[in-house]
């Protein structure tokens, strides 16, 4: 596995963007320098997060959520353990 993050990420599993290997290994997102917690998908090359508003959810279960742009830092929260 490579240390390169996705360019877009999804934690949903029903998205084309969503990546379980790669969310198994643990993700921060910064916006604008500031640690986001509540990210819901992400795109670096368009620079925005969805982050999920409180714990209010649809009629179908999901998460509601709202799109924020800025600067859009990911990275690994922990090292790869070597096998």
């Amino acid at each position: 596995m490579t240390d390169a993050l996705p360019d877009r990420l999804s934690n949903n599993p029903k998205s084309p963007h969503y990546d379980a290997a790669v969310l198994e290994r643990g993700i921060g997102i910064r916006l604008n320098g500031v640690e986001k917690t509540t990210v819901e998908e992400y795109c670096v090359s368009e620079g925005w997060v969805r982050l999920a508003v409180g714990k209010t959810v649809d009629r179908r279960g999901n998460p509601l959520t709202m799109r924020v742009n800025g600067t859009v830092e990911p990275y690994f929260r922990a090292e790869p353990t070597p096998s």
